[in-house]
């Protein structure tokens, strides 16, 4: 990738693409601006260096036009209490008022463009749309890794026309999943969890082929126990994917890795904020109870292996641990992690909500910003928006237009 500290900023308008998703709650109030302030040294580098800054970002899916609710103006409201009143608001990300606070904005200060897929042309990767937001400034940067996954235009398009790089966020989150995948020290683990297998064949697939030991709990553990002839009551799995679940416990046996399922479980009637775990054997599920959970038993083998690993790979939670009564899977192989002196990657997600909620950030190796950029760079896919960090425009706008020229969309 393209370093940031390869360009020269100095008297620059720089477009930097962020991924300042965060959540909200009913209010629209930032919950958690962690995305937010895993920006701040690319953003303080920028500005530093002699640069004013044009930020760009999505919040949550606004189909094509403007929806309050999905306003960036609270994210541009906290940015400004981080980092000072620098900070300016655009309320749209084209059009003559946008294109006349980018003329005005001096060097040190930052101007944050509405939400960019308020238009239609985001999400489609509309060339023309593109070409519009490259004249705003003079060089891209992308430091959005959680949207490295997407083609659209503010993470891929707008490298087609002006000279682009990684921010250090970007640059980060590759170097450390390029380390546990490509160059981890031995015994290397992967600890996965979550609903359903279907989201993660490719992943296991690709993990068979780097990983010595695979633990799987959550949901899509019930798939490989349900494909084994284990009873698991009326707990969720996917029926289509046994014989693929029978498949993979069978490869990676041919391979030696070693994949440790639950020994035992917590079950329950009901998934509710009320119902009381019952720990079982794995053997012994009942038919009228669903496993929500993993149990004590396979939380101590589990926590026995993570104490050996050396490499520790990490995505999502092991039991409905929004429920305190199904958390403490979860919660102790979070803390088993914290523990182990392994190089630790949490892949985002709930996985690293849970983390921040146990206040264990920094007894972690690497926090990764992405979700679905994450999964799919575990299962060794190429992200558009990692490759636009790569190469150089392969046009570029016209001299002259970068902030006098707009056509109508």
């Amino acid at each position: 990738m393209r370093s940031l500290k390869e360009a020269d900023l100095k008297g620059k308008k720089v477009l930097i693409r962020v991924d300042f998703n965060v959540p909200m709650d009913k209010n629209d109030e930032i919950i958690d601006d962690t995305k937010m302030r895993a920006a701040l040294p690319t953003i303080d580098y920028i500005l530093a260096n002699g640069a004013s800054l044009i930020l760009l970002s999505h919040l949550g899916r606004p189909k094509g036009k403007p929806e309050a609710k999905y306003s960036l103006h609270k994210v541009a409201e906290r940015l400004a209490e981080i980092i000072g009143p620098r900070v300016c608001m655009a309320n749209d990300c084209l059009g003559p008022d946008t294109r006349k606070k980018v003329e005005e904005l001096k060097a040190g200060e930052v101007l944050v463009l509405e939400n960019v897929r308020f238009h239609s042309g985001e999400e489609k990767n509309d060339p023309e749309f593109s070409r519009q937001l490259a004249s705003l400034g003079d060089l891209f940067v992308n430091d959005a890794f959680g949207s490295a996954h997407r083609a659209h235009s503010s993470t891929t398009g707008i490298a087609e026309y002006l000279p682009s790089y990684a921010g250090f966020l970007m640059e980060k989150e590759v170097e450390m999943l390029e380390k546990v995948l490509e160059h981890p020290e031995s015994p290397r683990m992967a600890i996965l969890g979550g609903a359903k297998v279907s989201d993660k064949l490719g992943l296991i697939e690709n993990l068979l082929e780097k990983m010595d030991i695979i633990l799987i709990g959550g949901g899509m553990a019930n798939t490989f126990l349900k494909a084994l002839g284990k009873g698991i009551g009326k707990s969720i799995f996917e029926n289509e994917l046994l014989e693929q679940a029978r498949q993979l416990v069978e490869k990676a046996a041919q391979k030696n890795v070693r994949l440790m399922l639950p020994e035992d479980v917590a079950v329950a009637e009901e998934i509710s904020a009320d119902a009381a775990a019952i720990n079982v054997s794995i053997n012994e599920v009942p038919d009228n109870m669903m496993i929500l959970d993993i149990g004590p038993i396979t939380i101590a083998k589990f926590a026995a292996a993570i104490e050996k690993a050396r490499t520790i790979i990490w995505n999502g939670p092991l039991g409905v641990y929004e429920y305190p009564s199904f958390a403490r899977g979860t919660e102790e192989i979070t803390k088993a992690i914290a523990r182990s002196s392994a190089v630790s990657v949490i892949g985002g997600g709930d996985s690293a909500v849970v983390v921040y909620n146990l206040g264990l950030e920094k007894q972690i190796t690497h926090i990764s910003t992405g979700g679905g950029a994450t999964l799919e760079f575990l299962e060794g896919i190429k992200l558009p928006g990692v490759n636009a960090c790569e190469q150089s425009a392969s046009s570029s706008v016209l001299p002259g237009s970068s902030i006098h020229q707009e056509v109508s969309l």
